[in-house]
Parts: structure tokens; sequence; C-alpha cells
């Protein structure tokens, strides 16, 4: 495909849909739905495409043939309203993640763990930044900077995915995409890829209907989000759920016949004036007064733990959150690191009772190339570990351990198995 072309078009396309824009504005005419102004861009293509074919004739070229014409309406569509050239990469299904170290320097991983180089994504970085402003323009609650002012950004994709970039502090402008390949997940379904056993599946779908409060913890792109998605179906489809993330990733809004009463919180950055921030701690004070049945907070990285550590002690039972950690154990010297760090500074042996008051278990989700396998890269839960309570530390008993067949399997007594039970949890079960 000619993509200076398809550049071309673009801009003709949205000169034409913005000029629309602006006499509805001067004709007092509400603005257009998402999904009209979609509609009326494909219209505005197929006119600029027939124009520009009959242009070609007139210059006495070839148009386009209707393969090409098709490709080139595409094109200009995913350059308006999805990635440009990295729309292709997003609708592989078995692309997991994409790293991008300049314009020309691509590199793709395949959910059967295979490493590749792609073709470029842009003509220059120039043009690359530009693509990454676009989509910072367009995704996400409000608009993100991404400039020499603001070289960092976090967001969330229309599909899903979660984008990371930088620029000014690399030689290049960088970015990464990992791909939300798993939206609508269950239980069931990580039971049958592998990721847990059937009676781990069944002891945490009581936990969640028993209320306990659960960290998720793992290294980065190990599943944690995947995982806390599928624990959160789990949930009671009349229960209020508010989701509180730095860019917008769970997406437990989306599915209303899941989650019919849900509210998505997304952490706002400061302006250009470096005014209007709402940090994620600010976030989740506000998200206790929404009425929530539960809080889910999509992955804790600073001074909020303190705030929704006390928010799990107060009464908001059954909440979820997602960590980053080597092991189950170091979780509770993680959250230790956030807490001293915060507006509180709550020393260690305070943040330790804290803790114990508020989390009931940490699910630990391992991932690795099982060589056994050719190499394909794996995701499992390999450590489940109960809080018990405090003396002077965290005190804990792993509960589910990782076992030689490579899968968690029950280790020690659970100390509210009582109440588990209560919520159909029974280790002698059978299959899912």
């Amino acid at each position: 495909m000619d993509h200076a072309l398809v550049k071309r078009l673009r801009q003709e396309v949205g000169d034409r849909l913005a000029q629309q824009r602006r006499l509805d504005g001067a004709n007092g005419l509400p603005p257009m739905s998402g999904e009209d102004e979609r509609q009326f861009a494909r219209a505005l293509i197929s006119q600029v495409l027939e124009e520009f074919a009959r242009g070609e004739i007139t210059s006495g070229r070839r148009p386009p043939n209707a393969e090409e014409e098709e490709a080139l309406a595409a094109g200009v569509h995913a350059a308006l309203f999805g990635v440009g050239r990295l729309q292709p990469l997003l609708e592989d299904p078995e692309i997991e993640n994409i790293d991008v170290n300049g314009c020309d320097r691509v590199f793709i991983g395949y959910a059967d763990g295979r490493e590749v180089m792609g073709e470029p994504v842009a003509e220059t970085d120039e043009e690359l930044v530009e693509l990454i402003q676009i989509l910072a323009a367009y995704s996400g609650l409000s608009s993100r900077p991404f400039d020499t002012a603001n070289p960092q950004l976090d967001l969330r994709l229309p599909d899903g995915s979660r984008l990371s970039a930088v620029m000014d502090v690399t030689v290049r402008p960088a970015l990464s995409i990992r791909r939300a390949r798993l939206g609508k997940v269950f239980l069931s379904d990580l039971i049958g890829n592998g990721t847990f056993t059937p009676e781990v599946g069944r002891f945490l779908r009581a936990a969640v209907l028993a209320r306990k409060n659960i960290m998720i913890a793992g290294a980065t792109n190990a599943g944690k989000t995947t995982l806390l998605r599928a624990i959160a179906n789990e949930i009671p489809q009349h229960e209020r759920l508010i989701t509180v993330e730095r860019a917008l990733e769970l997406g437990l809004d989306a599915f209303p016949e899941l989650h019919p009463n849900a509210v998505a919180f997304e952490q706002r950055l400061p302006n250009s004036e470096g005014q209007g921030a709402i940090s994620m701690a600010e976030l989740v004070r506000r998200s206790l007064r929404m009425n929530p049945s539960r809080v889910i907070v999509g992955e804790v990285l600073g001074d909020e733990i303190v705030t929704m550590l006390n928010a799990m002690t107060q009464g908001n039972d059954g909440s979820l959150s997602t960590i980053h950690a080597n092991s189950s154990m170091e979780v509770f010297n993680r959250i230790a690191t956030y807490a001293i760090q915060s507006e509180e500074r709550l020393p260690v042996e305070a943040t330790h009772m804290l803790i114990a008051g508020a989390i009931d278990f940490v699910v630990f989700i391992e991932k690795r190339n099982d060589y056994a396998v050719g190499g394909r890269l794996r995701r499992y839960v390999a450590s489940i570990r109960e809080v018990t309570g405090v003396d002077g530390r965290v005190l804990s008993s792993e509960v589910f351990a990782l076992a030689p067949d490579g899968q968690a399997h029950p280790a020690a007594p659970i100390a509210c198995a009582a109440e588990l039970a209560d919520h159909g949890y029974d280790p002698a079960a059978g299959a899912w």
C-alpha cells in the first residue's frame, strides 16, 4: 500500500470531517455520535476516493482497481479511527506484544513465545510521534498530552490493549503495546488453558462469593489483569462495581450482561498549566462515596495503597487489586515500601497491621517458556497465600503451592475453610 497516499487522503477526509463538525456547531446541531461520525467518514472516504480516481484518469494514469480501492479505504479509515499501520498487528489474534524502538524497529511477540521483527509502522519518527499523539487525543476518558513537556504516556486503545510510550528520554520515540487477547474471560477459560487446576478455580470462585479481599501479584506481563478479569466475572450481577485505574484497561463496564452496574475511574494527568490532576489515591477515596459493593484497583503502583487498604478494612469487603512482585511473600514488603513513600508515611509495623486487617489472600501468577512443549509461553498460578494475622510482621500460610507437575495444589489448611464451604468450596469435589 502507498502509505504516503493514505496519509494524504486521510488529511483530506479529516479536513472535511472537521468542516462538517464546525457547520453542525454553527447551526446549533448536536455533535454526531461516535458511530454516526464513523458512518459519515465512510461516506467521505468513498467520495474522496472517487475524486482521486477521476483525477488519475484525467492525468492519464491508471486509477486504483476495486481491490486497491478497498485497501486504500481501509487504510484511511484505520488512520482516522484506528492506529494506522499498527492496525493489522492489533487485528492479528496471535500477536501478544508489540515493541517499537523508533518507526522502523518493530518487534512482535506471539502467544506461542515467538519473537519476530516486523515492518515499519511509520515513515519517520516524527510521524510515529504524530500517530501516538492522535491516539492520546481520542483514547481514554480525557485527552492526554504527549510532547516534550509530557514525554510519557499510558493509555488503553479502543480494542482494550494497553499502550505505553516515551519520547525525549530515549534516543528515538518508543512504544510498547500489550494486547488484551482475552477481554471476556472466565475462570473456566483459565482452567482450560492450564493456568490453574479446577480445585484452584473452585477456591477462587468461593473466595469471591465470600467477599474475600484478594491481591493478585506477578511480574510484568504475567497475566495479572486477565486473572483479575476472570475473578471479577464471578461477582454477582446485582453488585455495583467501581474500578480505579491509571489508564483504562479492565473494561468490566464494557460487558453490561455481566456487570450492569459498573463505573470505571481513570486517573487524570495535569494540563499544560499543571492544573486539573486527579490522582489514584483521590479516585479511590471518591469511589468510596459512590455506593460501591466492591472497589477494584487495576494496579497498585504508589501512594494509593494506603487509601485502598483503609477501604478494605472499612466494610468494602470483596475488593480486588494487582501488584508487581516476584513471589507471594514479597507482596507484603512491596506494599510496605509503597506505604512508607505515601503522603501518610506509614511505618512498616503500622503497614503490616493494616495489611493483616485488609488482605485475605494473595494469588501469585507466573510466566515462563515451557521448553517441554517447544518453548511455548505458559502462565500459571504458582502460589496462593492466606493472611492469618500479624506479630511484628504479616503472618501468612501458603495454602496452594507449586507441585512437580507445574500446577498449584493444596499445601496447608485454609483458616477460613468453613466460610468458603458455605459458598460452595469443597476440596474433594470432582471436575469443574
